[in-house]
């Protein structure tokens, strides 16, 4: 990009960004002076104080208060240089899970520092209306305890199971009663006064990794959230793979090629398959299981073949460096080594097989991440046409 210096408010917009990346980077932490600032952009003084004086006004800068000192020596040093601060507090982001069985909140401010979290169970059978009030009970209740304004709300996030299309509608979504053909982004921007991000839940978990889980420093992973319907997020170069249409990963309808098995008569113990929805009961099977049940370790068995395969596919199609495990089976250990070793047999080359760091949190704090992208990308890109 080439100025000439005919735009100045675009040589603001790109010097204001450089001040605030500053002072709201790690260098940025303790307050910083007009000179601390003018050294780190390359920017002259007297542009940084411009600057600085803009921020404050619109609220995400202030100027950072003087620490009492002895008054002698506060004399011979004679005035302090002013020092200023991003105000972290100016703002904040939201993540939320809608799943089946819970529904999670998280918040942080600007810098990405969570404030708080809250969760509330929801039954599996429960319709779309009351999942919905539910879940904005979950945000009145974090928003309260946290004593945060909804218009303080810059942006939300939202992962759930199911096929999402771009504009928030869940295209499928089996898992969850009314959720198929559910203008869920819609119904929730009625809500809030900033933009909402609906996205499946595995892929909101790969996401989670990459940022304070299992994945961090990864670029090339799926996550995989084991159920009876699993699904898949995959990260490529980085970068969230979402596929043409929002169903990239839904390795859950592989079953419907041609096998006579569907998971949950696979994982039963009994002549009746389980229900769709009854992770309980999957946790009980790997219980009896590790407990020695013979009728639990061959149903286990023929559920991690079952997965084994489905895993594989996405590996030799993807060769990602790192699979991640979640879902209820990120407390299941039993899953792993099968799973590696089968991995062994039927990949070329093999990936890392990690079980989730964030757990049930995986969903919600994706979404947070999704949501926070959003607001850097506002607070420190400069759109040039």
């Amino acid at each position: 990009m080439r100025l000439s210096g005919r735009d100045p408010s675009l040589l603001r917009r790109i010097n204001s960004t450089a001040v605030l990346r500053v002072l709201s980077s790690e260098f940025g932490r303790a307050p910083l002076t007009l000179t601390d600032l003018s050294h780190a952009t390359e920017l002259s003084r007297p542009t940084v104080e411009g600057v600085v004086e803009g921020l404050i006004d619109a609220g995400l800068a202030a100027e950072a208060e003087e620490e009492a000192t002895d008054g002698v020596h506060a004399a011979r040093r004679g005035r302090p240089a002013r020092r200023f601060r991003f105000r972290a507090e100016a703002g904040h982001a939201l993540g939320v899970e809608i799943g089946s069985h819970r529904i999670a909140a998280v918040l942080c401010d600007l810098t990405g520092r969570f404030t708080g979290t809250v969760a509330h169970d929801v039954p599996e059978n429960a319709p779309a209306d009351e999942r919905l009030a539910t879940a904005h009970e979950a945000i009145r209740e974090l928003l309260a305890t946290n004593e945060v304004r909804q218009e303080s709300l810059r942006a939300v996030g939202v992962g759930t199971p199911g096929i999402v299309e771009a504009d928030g509608t869940v295209r499928l979504g089996t898992a969850l009663p009314g959720w198929t053909g559910l203008p869920l982004g819609e119904r929730l921007r009625e809500a809030f006064r900033c933009p909402v991000f609906i996205e499946n839940d595995a892929n909101a978990g790969v996401v989670a990794e990459r940022w304070k889980g299992a994945a961090r420093g990864a670029e090339d992973v799926v996550m995989v959230l084991v159920g009876l319907s699993p699904g898949a997020g995959s990260l490529i170069g980085g970068r969230l793979h979402r596929g043409f249409g929002g169903a990239a990963g839904e390795i859950g309808a592989l079953h419907l090629l041609g096998r006579e098995d569907s998971p949950e008569a696979l994982l039963s113990t009994t002549d009746e398959p389980l229900h769709p929805l009854d992770e309980a009961a999957v946790a009980r099977v790997f219980a009896l299981a590790r407990a020695g049940d013979e009728r639990a370790e061959h149903a286990m068995e023929r559920f991690v073949q079952r997965l084994v395969h489905d895993v594989a596919a996405l590996v030799l199609a993807l060769d990602p460096e790192l699979v991640v495990i979640g879902g209820w089976a990120s407390g299941l250990d039993d899953v792993l080594e099968p799973l590696r070793g089968e991995l062994e047999r039927y990949c070329l080359r093999p990936p890392r097989v990690e079980l989730s760091a964030l757990g049930e949190a995986a969903v919600a704090t994706g979404a947070l991440r999704l949501a926070l992208d959003q607001v850097e990308r506002e607070l420190f890109s400069v759109d040039v046409d």
